[in-house]
């Protein structure tokens, strides 16, 4: 959730003309691009030129784009143009069946990662004290404000706050155990 935020303010920043925007798209996503051009491609040259050639894509249309999924947006691109070049240098059915390969095993692979991570704070919740697991799940899964926890509950703001602190060192702890920790303070930064 805090991903998705960040991406669509940095696309607003880009809309509106930001160069600091687009600086820190680039930044953020140019690398990843390449990896993922070169896994398909094998040519450095080839994938650099078309990892820069969308970008320029990008800022030229800044203000007529209207993305809603800017990570997405920008690997569907990377695919789009892999797949013109393949056509442009006329390859094999064998390679472009293997550039969808390589798309479906990068999103498998990112699936089941997300499934194991939810599964681990899945189960580490549920080891949680009744009102710290309680407390947690109200701010974390219904979204709802410590204000209105503490109001719900009939406890101070200060209560909720220390409930929370406490489920997030629990979980922190049970998922270095899992080696998920990295995943987690990715989807949970916002909140430490």
């Amino acid at each position: 959730m805090l991903k998705a935020h960040i991406n669509t303010d940095l696309t607003k920043k880009t809309t509106a003309i930001d160069v600091q925007a687009f600086e820190e798209i680039y930044q953020k996503y140019a690398s990843r691009m390449l990896t993922y051009a070169l896994q398909i491609l094998k040519e450095k040259e080839v994938c650099e030129d078309i990892i820069q050639n969308i970008f320029i894509d990008f800022w030229s249309k800044r203000e007529t784009n209207t993305v809603e999924n800017l990570e997405g947006y920008l690997f569907r691109a990377v695919k789009f143009q892999i797949f013109k070049y393949f056509r442009d240098s006329k390859f094999s059915d064998e390679d472009l069946t293997r550039l969808n390969l390589v798309e479906v095993s990068v999103s498998a692979s990112k699936i089941l990662e997300y499934q194991d991570l939810e599964l681990a704070i899945n189960k580490s919740v549920d080891q949680l004290p009744s009102r710290c697991k309680e407390i947690f799940q109200l701010s974390r899964f219904e979204h709802k404000t410590n204000q209105e926890i503490a109001d719900l509950l009939g406890v101070s703001l200060q209560a909720v706050k220390n409930q929370i602190s406490k489920a997030l060192a629990a979980i922190r702890t049970d998922l270095k155990k899992e080696e998920h920790i990295l995943l987690f303070l990715l989807f949970f930064s916002q909140y430490l």
